[in-house]
Parts: structure tokens; sequence; C-alpha cells
């Protein structure tokens, strides 16, 4: 991804147009102005028609682009699905070495992907619940034309005095569009050997991610009645906090399977079709659920320009720690270097009547450790 920075009263914007795949998605953050908030684009700029928008798009498969055609309004929802998905990656890995960061912040997830390793996995993953998220959270918002509500059936331990109904996120249709869109790259074109086993990898971990969405979605009621007294009750499908999904990817990542690339024939006789399959046979294979990948990650302790690692110089670290947070590892045995800082914060808030907050400003000194 290029990135191209403006400003428009006093507020800065980033367009970011990718080439490269993780994710061809990331077209989508057309104007950000920071990780944390999503802004309106500046109002000088032209608008696009569906078609006109998706053909400017570089990096998008023939399938991709057709399907940005048919559902331009649904772009919007994917570029807040990557965001969501690289907050994510960067809450989950800040005490990692790699820290979803890359050499040029005109990367996403950084050159890093093109190894099919864990980080890899877990960004092909955490990228494919974030769109599904965030496409099925829009539908439950009205802002899709092809979808709504949640028509998910009423679950049969609900209580029959309860009602299902409300407006709940569309999880189902969020896992079938983001399906379709991610997956449509992976489908197109011949590949063998070691592209077709990344393909797999891709297709495997997609899954995942989606899956780790659709099934931590949990039912959500309101109570009614008079004074609060919840004599019924109104439910409906509710998306788990992407924090909580987040959370269930690392699990994944960190139990990740390492695979390689194999054949399996049918019992009826026929060519054997490619699949991948544990390195150790000794091993369970994976489930749908878990994550995959097929090389080891680089140690991500040296800057590297090749393969996209940013190193670990400079990186804040944890000197009583003995985690990966911890001095010792962050730093690779580098060693450290320790200064004292200021830290000034907002403090002692006290809430005015009516209607503003009122803060103290305070200082305090901070030890402060950083890899050499």
């Amino acid at each position: 991804c290029t990135v191209a920075r403006t400003h428009y009263q006093n507020t800065s914007y980033t367009r970011v147009t990718c080439t490269s795949y993780i994710n061809k998605l990331m077209y989508c953050m057309f104007f950000v102005g920071s990780l944390a908030h999503s802004v309106p684009a500046p109002p000088e700029l032209p608008h696009l028609s569906g078609a006109s928008l998706c053909s400017s798009l570089p990096g998008l498969s023939g399938g991709q682009r057709k399907l940005c055609q048919f559902y331009p309004d649904h772009v919007s929802s994917l570029g807040e699905g990557v965001r969501l998905a690289l907050r994510e990656c960067q809450h989950q890995f800040r005490e990692r070495r790699w820290n979803c960061t890359s050499l040029n912040d005109g990367y996403v997830f950084g050159a890093a992907m093109e190894i099919a390793s864990r980080e890899a996995a877990f960004a092909y993953a955490v990228s494919a619940a974030g769109t599904t998220h965030a496409v099925a959270r829009a539908c439950r918002e009205g802002t899709l034309g092809s979808c709504g509500c949640s028509r998910a059936a009423r679950p049969r331990q609900l209580p029959r005095d309860w009602l299902w109904g409300g407006c709940g996120d569309n999880a189902d249709y969020g896992y079938r569009f983001v399906r379709e869109f991610i997956d449509a790259r992976e489908h197109e074109g011949q590949r063998s050997g070691r592209a077709n086993a990344r393909r797999l990898m891709n297709l495997h971990n997609n899954q995942a991610g989606r899956r780790a969405v659709l099934n931590s979605a949990d039912v959500a009621c309101k109570c009614h009645g008079v004074s609060g007294s919840c004599s019924l009750k109104t439910c409906w499908l509710q998306l788990a906090d992407f924090h909580n999904i987040g959370d269930i990817l690392k699990e994944k990542y960190d139990g990740a399977a390492i695979m390689k690339m194999g054949r399996h024939r049918k019992s009826g006789g026929g060519r054997a079709k490619a699949q991948l399959q544990p390195v150790n046979r000794h091993f369970t294979p994976p489930t749908p659920d878990d994550l995959v990948y097929l090389s080891q990650s680089p140690d991500y302790c040296s800057q590297n320009e090749s393969q996209g690692v940013l190193g670990t110089s400079g990186r804040i670290c944890n000197r009583t720690s003995e985690g990966t947070g911890g001095c010792e590892l962050m730093c690779c045995g580098r060693g450290y270097d320790h200064s004292i800082v200021t830290v000034v914060e907002r403090c002692s808030c006290k809430f005015h009547w009516c209607c503003y907050v009122k803060c103290r400003t305070c200082s305090s000194l901070e030890d402060r450790y950083v890899c050499k």
C-alpha cells in the first residue's frame, strides 16, 4: 500500500492504495484520520459511481472487481473492517517482537505477509473476521441495500414468554459476502506447488476468521416493563465484542499447526485432490476453526527490508517481565537503555452541571526501558 497524506480544516487524512494482497481490501481505507477514528473524506473530492470507483482501485482481482461493482455501498464497511482488524492485531501483539507494523507506514501488515508464517495466518484470519464483523453490523444499521436485520431462527432454549425480535447483527450475510469477496482471489487462476499450498493456507485462515465471528455471536436481550420490572424481554442475535474475537484468534495463533502439501485420493478412485496435511502425521489435523501455516517465522529481531521486518530496536520493554514483552526477549539479548521521562496526563476529572468535565493536569516521573 502506498500512502499520501493531505490536510483539510486541521484534520489529517491518509489515502491508502494497495498493490499487494494482504489485504486487497486495504484500498477501502480511503481516508482515515487515525486508526482509532474514521473521519469523512474532504468535501472537495469528486463523487465516483460504483463502476468508476471499482475500476479506479488497483489490486483487485477480476472477481473482486465485479463484486465491488455490484455492491459499491459495501466498500466503506469493508474498509472499516480492515481498520478494526489492524487495531486488534496491534492490540494482541503489542508485547511481541512483531507488532503488526512494517518498515514503511505505507504498508498495513507489511511485506512480512509474503512469508507463509504464523503471523500471516493471523493477519489473514483477523482481516476476514474484521470485515465479516463490519458488514454484519452495517446490515443491522441499515447502511447496505442488499441486507437488513438478522433472520436467525429463534433459539430453542429461549424462554417461551420472551420475544425473538429486535434488529440483530446479520452474521450470516456478513459471512457469505466476505467469503465471496476475499476468497475470490484465491479461486482465480491455476496454481501449483508452493503457490497452491499458500492458496489453501489463505483459504483455510480466511474461513477460520469468519467462523470466529459467526461462532461467537450470542443472544442479547432488553427488558421491558413498568419501573424496570422486566416483565417482558425482547431478544436478538448480537456479535461479540471484537476484542473477544481477537482473543479467540490469538489463542488459535499460539496453537497454529504447521502444514505441508499432500494429496487425498477419493475412495471411489479418480484424481487425487491437493490438500494441506500436518507436517507431523502423529498430530491431530487442524479443525476449520484453527489456524495453519507453512513456514517458520523470522525472529523479527533485526530490521530486514526484504522481509519487511522492522526489528525491535527502539521498542519499549518491561525490565521486570519474563514474558514476551520483557526486555530480555524483546531486545533479543542486545540490551536496553534506561531513561526517566516525565509523563503528563489529565487527572482528578470532575463533571460539572451542566455540562462539562474539568480536569487537572498531573505529571509524574516514569522509568522507561528501550531496546538497543
